[in-house]
């Protein structure tokens, strides 16, 4: 019965097809090479789909689909010469090309008569351009790719890369755009190491070890599967899959994974730690039945054994099914099988035979056709977005580790890097924070799970030429002994921020100076700019003029000028008590006692029999009282209003003298005093004292220039030392009354002479910092 109803539905849908002016037969072809990883699958899987597409009517309305499979061997001229061989047989359609070198040379003839190509495994995204409008990719395009590895490297703190390639359209396209990819996020190809496709392996060998004197150990490897292995291999003899290196490999290290698993062990050996990428396919009900085929497809039609079904595979079989449903939708848009000579074709003479090529009239409406399908297949939704491409691209991270790999996580371009399947996030809003972006744990090369600088001191780069000041005095802060022995703590906060940076810099430490006296930091900014030196380190202030020259890093100490006297230290003794006032305010004080007493027995006498008697009586009452206010003491009555009134406001200013004399008092006798006739650089300036400053110091120029001091009154001085010794003998033995100078040097000259201080305040702003030209490290 069913059998019946099986062949009723079949003689309908060709009644149908033939009703409908549907042919019988549509030719399509395939453009594989054989004998690679990619074209072992998909020669399986094509013919697969095929068959599943015939043996369902319901697909093109009883119109079956006649394949012609052509090998290629990863030649573009075969595969030209395979292309028009299929042309010639009235072709609406082809599969492949395979890779990206010959999908560019028959992508010309396919813009020439009109036929859509499907490659369903050329990454290169160069050719989705409007130059081959007939090309249809249906996998995912190396701009995502590249994308990904971007993110990649961006995510663990890597700034450089190096780039290994086969020099081919494949190769180059692909690594142009993980550079434009790295470019945004503000990391860059450091090393293009490009392979010829059939590279020697002394060839590869004379490579990497130019690749081994570089600084990155960000290694990205963009090639195919035949010549993989064997850069993996020597790498391996070279000593570069150790701690410290960072292998990235592309997706074809997970497709030769797939396809071949298990590896042999010396092979697996020269890839352990190795990052690479698969394309994401999600898991659905068609790829597990797929997968449960695969199996038999392989051992009934394969006589090397089984082959391992890789992504390629499901994009191979899913293509089959896109160009059936187009082809069917071509058809009900009144499409039709007709073809039309090329007149330019027409013109060339000769055996080639090339007037026999047609013109498919329907090339564009099939294209259309293609571009808007709608559909589901093992690999996942096949939809086009405005450029051409698939949508929702996605990979999956894999460590190689072991006999095998382990997914550490995945990328997706909606929401970067992750450990949740990219399908779940796609019901959520994109979540692209730093904090989002996770992965699992690597196993990196040299069987280590803390991540790799990135970079090492390169063997063959320019060191830069960095100056360092030859002091003769505060050598605390930059110290140079010999020609190469540098140290202090302006070297050290530079050795410090050269560390914390994720690539390297090699350098060189110059001394500047004769090393008999302090160098003119002024002089050293200059040579910066002349290019004696490439950059400067050590105590060398911001000022104006210096920042006219070159460019300053922020500052890694605050600094600025201030003013360093000698001081005297302010001993008490047994008539401390009176210091608090000084002698008006002890007069002022005493007449104000006086005047309260006086007003108050004027105002009291009369009511008070306390303020009455004798006068000698009176004038004790009045002494008396006036000084036991003092200490709120007083027995004497107040009757009247006012003289309550003047009582009152004189306690309160009792009070606030007895809080003033009680904190001054105690100040003076527990905290140190120390006295200098210099009160700060306003007084100084308005001496005619002598002034010491440091030799080649911005301080002398801003004395002269910004406080208009005469020159002559400036004294240099060159050591801490003389510092001392200036200041000891003073203005009038042929010292200085005071040095001005930088607070940092000022600080340390201070901190083994407690007979000398800084007073007054700091008078300029400015702080200490390191010194280049930005272009010098570009």
């Amino acid at each position: 019965m069913l059998l019946m109803i099986f062949y009723c539905e079949l003689f309908v849908y060709r009644i149908t097809a033939q009703a409908s002016g549907r042919p019988s037969v549509v030719n399509i072809g395939a453009l594989l090479s054989f004998n690679t990883n990619v074209g072992k699958v998909a020669k399986l899987a094509i013919k697969a789909a095929v068959d599943d597409v015939n043996s369902d009517p319901t697909t093109l309305g009883g119109t079956k689909l006649k394949l012609q499979m052509q090998d290629c061997n990863h030649s573009g001229f075969l595969a030209l010469a395979e292309a028009l061989h299929l042309m010639e047989g009235q072709t609406v359609a082809i599969i492949g090309p395979q890779d990206a070198v010959t999908a560019h040379v028959v992508s010309h003839v396919a813009n020439e008569l009109q036929v859509p190509l499907l490659s369903f495994s050329a990454t290169d995204p160069t050719l989705s351009s409007l130059q081959f409008p007939y090309f249809v990719r249906t996998t995912q395009s190396d701009q995502y790719q590249m994308a990904a590895i971007a993110e990649i490297v961006d995510h663990y703190g890597w700034r450089e890369v190096i780039a290994i390639y086969v020099d081919d359209d494949h190769g180059r396209n692909g690594i142009a755009a993980l550079g434009d990819t790295l470019a945004a996020k503000r990391c860059r190809i450091s090393f293009k190491a490009p392979l010829s496709v059939e590279a020697t392996e002394d060839e590869i060998t004379d490579l990497l070890v130019k690749v081994a004197l570089t600084e990155s150990r960000i290694i990205v490897v963009h090639t195919h599967y035949n010549r993989g292995p064997v850069v993996f291999h020597v790498a391996q003899y070279l000593g570069m899959l150790g701690t410290g290196y960072v292998w990235i490999a592309t997706s074809w290290l997970s497709t030769a994974l797939d396809t071949n698993s298990p590896f042999p062990s010396d092979v697996m050996d020269d890839i352990q730690g190795v990052l690479t990428l698969r394309t994401y396919t999600p898991d659905s009900v068609l790829k597990r039945k797929f997968i449960s085929r695969w199996r038999n497809l392989t051992d009934a039609k394969t006589p090397n054994g089984y082959i391992g079904l890789n992504a390629y595979g499901f994009y191979a079989y899913d293509t089959v099914w896109l160009l059936a449903r187009a082809i069917n939708s071509f058809f009900k848009q009144g499409g039709n099988l007709s073809f039309s000579k090329d007149s330019r074709l027409s013109d060339i003479q000769g055996h080639l035979r090339l007037d026999s090529l047609r013109i498919f009239n329907g090339g564009n409406l099939l294209r259309d056709s293609i571009l808007q399908a709608n559909m589901t297949g093992t690999a996942g939704p096949a939809r086009f977005n405005s450029h051409g491409d698939l949508i929702n691209p996605a990979y999956e991270i894999i460590n190689v580790i072991g006999t095998g790999y382990r997914r550490i996580g995945y990328w997706s371009n909606y929401s970067g890097l992750s450990v949740v399947r990219p399908e779940t996030l796609y019901s959520k809003p994109p979540n692209r924070s730093s904090s989002n972006q996770r992965l699992y744990s690597v196993i990196w090369p040299g069987q280590t799970t803390q991540k790799p600088r990135g970079w090492v001191f390169p063997n063959n780069g320019r060191h830069l030429r960095i100056g360092v000041p030859n002091r003769v005095s505060f050598r605390e802060f930059v110290s140079v002994k010999g020609s190469e022995m540098t140290s202090g703590f302006c070297i050290d906060v530079f050795t410090a921020a050269i560390n914390l940076l994720p690539y390297a810099v090699p350098y060189k430490l110059i001394p500047f100076g004769d090393g008999h006296n302090n160098p003119s930091c002024t002089e050293l900014v200059r040579l910066i700019t002349a290019g004696v030196y490439d950059a400067a380190v050590g105590d060398i202030a911001i000022i104006t003029n210096r920042t006219k020259m070159a460019d300053f890093t922020q500052p890694y100490i605050e600094s600025g000028l201030v003013v360093v006297a000698p001081v005297r230290k302010l001993n008490s003794n047994a008539w401390a008590f009176l210091s608090p006032f000084t002698p008006m305010m002890w007069g002022v004080t005493a007449v104000f006692f006086l005047a309260v007493g006086a007003v108050v027995w004027i105002l009291e006498h009369r009511l008070n029999d306390e303020f009455r008697g004798p006068p000698k009586r009176q004038v004790v009452t009045i002494l008396w009282f006036s000084f036991s206010t003092m200490f709120f003491a007083h027995k004497e009555k107040t009757v009247s209003a006012l003289g309550r009134l003047v009582l009152i406001i004189w306690l309160f200013v009792v009070l606030i003298i007895n809080s003033s004399y009680t904190a001054s008092l105690t100040s003076i006798l527990t905290v140190q005093k120390l006295s200098s006739p210099i009160k700060g650089i306003d007084s100084l300036r308005s001496s005619n004292y002598p002034i010491g400053y440091q030799v080649n110091s911005f301080a002398r120029n801003y004395l002269v220039d910004e406080l208009n001091i005469d020159e002559s009154r400036l004294v240099p001085l060159n050591s801490p030392e003389e510092y001392a010794k200036a200041l000891k003998d003073g203005p009038h033995k042929g010292g200085v009354a005071a040095v001005v100078d930088d607070r940092a040097y000022a600080e340390l000259f201070l901190s083994t002479r407690c007979e000398f201080s800084i007073v007054g305040q700091v008078f300029t702003k400015n702080g200490w910092g390191f010194v280049s030209i930005v272009s010098s490290f570009y």
